[in-house]
């Protein structure tokens, strides 16, 4: 688990931006993917944000974790809509799914998401 998920984005931001300048072409390959992905189409921003959350949440990616709480608190996805997120992620992928699907909880509320009262 990571102590601070606003730590982990700023770090691996800065990684990513050094790689940018040392692997360029890859970078901008995949930032145009995720820009092409990210355009609303048949599923809005928020529902692929939240897709992808679950998928960083399987995979275990403590930085997809920091990078997709990040933009669901700035896309307004509510607790409620993270929680079922979660629940899909726990189901496809068991246990350290659940486990991981905590953390992605605990990084939704330190970027400013929800909290329970």
């Amino acid at each position: 688990m990571t102590e601070s998920y606003k730590n982990t984005a700023q770090l691996i931001g800065a990684k990513l931006k050094e790689f940018g300048k040392r692997i360029p072409e890859t970078m901008q390959g995949f930032n145009q993917m995720g820009k092409a992905t990210h355009a609303d189409g048949a599923l809005d921003a928020k529902t692929k944000e939240l897709i992808a959350m679950a998928i960083g949440i399987a995979a275990r990616c403590q930085g997809c974790l920091a990078f997709h709480a990040q933009a669901c608190v700035r896309l307004g996805v509510t607790r409620a809509e993270f929680e079922e997120m979660l629940q899909v992620a726990a189901y496809m992928g068991g246990g350290p799914s659940l486990m991981t699907a905590a953390e992605a909880m605990l990084a939704y509320e330190e970027f400013g998401g929800e909290k329970l009262v």
